[in-house]
């Protein structure tokens, strides 16, 4: 198929690669993408080329570098898509659109409304007033770390502990920091706060319910709104293992598709009254105590994981493609992932040896289990049309370097912590 468009994406990660090999499977081209640095993901890729500019994941870099794309694409009788793969990078479209619309396509939603949504505050008062469900939350100040007032929680031990502003986070650096930090007790609560607020983070804390079960009751959702602000496609999938690294925890290593119809009408009728616009990505996780699904978040972009939704055979890119340059969605009814529950595909972002050995053992990795027997499995970074021997090699060395990390931190945030925890939480109610 000729292509009549021409995508250009924003990075060089994982979730930069498999965008790029979503447009090679189904157009056959080659893609650009413009990044402040070089990631390995990337590297030595037949199907991406990586135009790198120091600086040009922010302001003012990012406008310097995209105002000379404007006049090379001025002329450009095609649609040109910019594609952010990163929250920063979506962070800046949704900024500028109005500027970089005279030139690009940009399917991104307006400034005022991302600034709410990646807030984790401004999240959490979106779905409380559209009624979709997340852990009860308390938010934590510098003034209230710096008058000893918050250390009183509406919810019991053990908590979550995370920061509201991830950019901020980046700065903040000590022994022991973590993406994500769970709480066990007053103590710790204090001294974790103190070490974050001692350490030139100045922002909100977020403390959360910690919603008991291990990875596998984690679901993640990804969903294309078209430019008419309507759901065109969802597809939810079900992961069955992180990584175990602090700076990466929450970072999903294997994913099984699935279905549920209740929870996709929840997150269309969510999308649609926002008029959203473009790709969204959710982080769920089921609280078994009210059988109910919790929306930590929401990404305004496909996520470093997503390329199982091309793997199950709902493309990434063609979802832009037919919208901005087909114009063909406006009819089209929205695309349920996996309802006829058949040609699944376990995806997986680590070796196969240490899915079998760490993946928390229940109905669901066992049919995972049997996907893999079939040969019914695959990765983001390791793709036929792709493979001269430096990219291969690098690609094994980035698998294999995963076997360091389970070794070294499964044990400390994993293993059998969430069946203790669970346990302990249902005598906890049991006994009140």
């Amino acid at each position: 198929m000729t292509a009549n468009f021409t995508p250009i994406l924003l990075g060089s990660d994982i979730n930069v690669y498999g965008m790029a090999r979503s447009f090679n499977e189904e157009y056959g081209i080659k893609v650009k993408a413009l990044a402040d640095v070089q990631l390995a993901a990337t590297r030595y890729s037949k199907i991406v080329e990586v135009e790198t500019h120091p600086g040009f994941s922010s302001d003012p870099e990012f406008m310097n570098v995209m105002k000379q794309k404007m006049e090379v694409y001025r002329s450009h009788q095609e649609p040109v898509i910019l594609i952010a793969c990163g929250d920063g990078y979506a962070e800046l479209l949704a900024k500028h659109k109005d500027e970089l619309s005279e030139v690009f396509v940009v399917p991104y939603i307006d400034y005022d409304l991302l600034e709410k949504l990646i807030s984790k505050e401004g999240f959490y008062e979106i779905a409380e007033q559209y009624g979709l469900p997340y852990p009860k939350t308390k938010i934590v100040t510098m003034a209230d770390y710096q008058a000893e007032n918050y250390l009183s929680l509406p919810f019991p031990y053990p908590v979550e502990l995370k920061p509201e502003d991830p950019v901020a986070w980046l700065k903040c650096q000590f022994e022991g920091r973590k993406k994500a930090f769970t709480i066990h007790d007053e103590a710790e609560l204090a001294d974790i706060v103190g070490k974050i607020y001692t350490h030139g983070y100045t922002e909100d804390l977020i403390l959360q319910d910690f919603i008991p079960g291990d990875d596998s009751n984690m679901r993640v959702l990804n969903a294309y709104v078209d430019k008419n602000h309507q759901v065109k496609m969802m597809c939810l999938g079900h992961p069955l293992l992180e990584d175990p690294t602090p700076q990466s925890i929450g970072n999903y290593m294997a994913i099984m598709p699935e279905y549920n119809q209740e929870l996709y009408y929840t997150v269309q009728n969510f999308l649609e009254k926002l008029n959203y616009v473009g790709m969204a990505n959710f982080d769920i996780k089921y609280d078994v105590r009210d059988g109910q699904y919790k929306f930590f978040e929401i990404n305004l972009r496909q996520g470093r994981s997503s390329f199982y939704v091309t793997l199950n055979g709902y493309n990434l890119a063609k979802w832009y493609v037919e919208d901005y340059v087909n114009d063909s969605l406006k009819d089209q009814e929205t695309v349920y992932g996996n309802k006829l529950k058949t040609g699944h595909k376990l995806w997986l972002g680590v070796p196969t040896k240490i899915f079998n050995e760490y993946a928390y053992d229940n109905e669901t990795k066992r049919a995972a289990k049997e996907l893999l027997k079939e040969g019914r499995y695959g990765t983001t970074v390791f793709y036929d049309r792709d493979k001269g021997f430096k990219r291969w090699l690098l690609m094994k060395y980035m698998f294999h370097n995963y076997y360091k990390r389970y070794k070294t931190y499964y044990q400390v945030n994993k293993g059998q912590y969430f069946e203790e925890e669970s346990k302990k939480m249902q005598a906890r109610s049991q006994d009140h």
